[in-house]
């Protein structure tokens, strides 16, 4: 593995990035990978269509973790529209390091939150509501 995409990630699973929960958010998604644990949430305040705060919480490995700090920085500022066009590959690249195919939900997994919330889906189709 890279050394410095390491450090990077470490860095952000130790020290997460908009950590915690906004009052009032404007949209709010929740969603976990049963598979390895990761439980996610991410809340959003917009202005004049912007993202103008983000916050995440939940559990879950480092790599889960550090994509949710990354994507929270990567997402402050940015319209729905331009949230919506962010695609794996990108999330991928910002991460910095290979992840191999048993990880790929793990670093994906906050990307998939951000755009069901920012779509406003309320259940992925096919999958089981609680």
């Amino acid at each position: 593995m890279d050394e410095l995409g390491m450090e990077r990630l470490l860095d952000h699973y130790q020290d997460p990035r908009n950590y915690g929960h906004l009052d009032d958010p404007d949209i709010v998604y929740e969603e976990g990978n049963p598979s390895c644990g990761d439980q996610l949430r991410f809340e959003l305040k917009l202005a004049d269509n912007r993202i103008s705060e983000v916050r995440f919480s939940g559990k879950g490995c480092a790599i889960s973790q550090a994509s949710a700090s990354m994507l929270t920085e990567r997402i402050k500022g940015q319209t729905l529209e331009e949230v919506k066009t962010i695609d794996k590959d990108e999330v991928l690249e910002m991460l910095g390091l290979e992840i191999s195919p048993m990880r790929l939900k793990c670093a994906l997994l906050p990307l998939k939150i951000v755009k069901a919330g920012v779509y406003g889906i309320k259940g992925w189709p096919g999958e089981d509501e609680d």
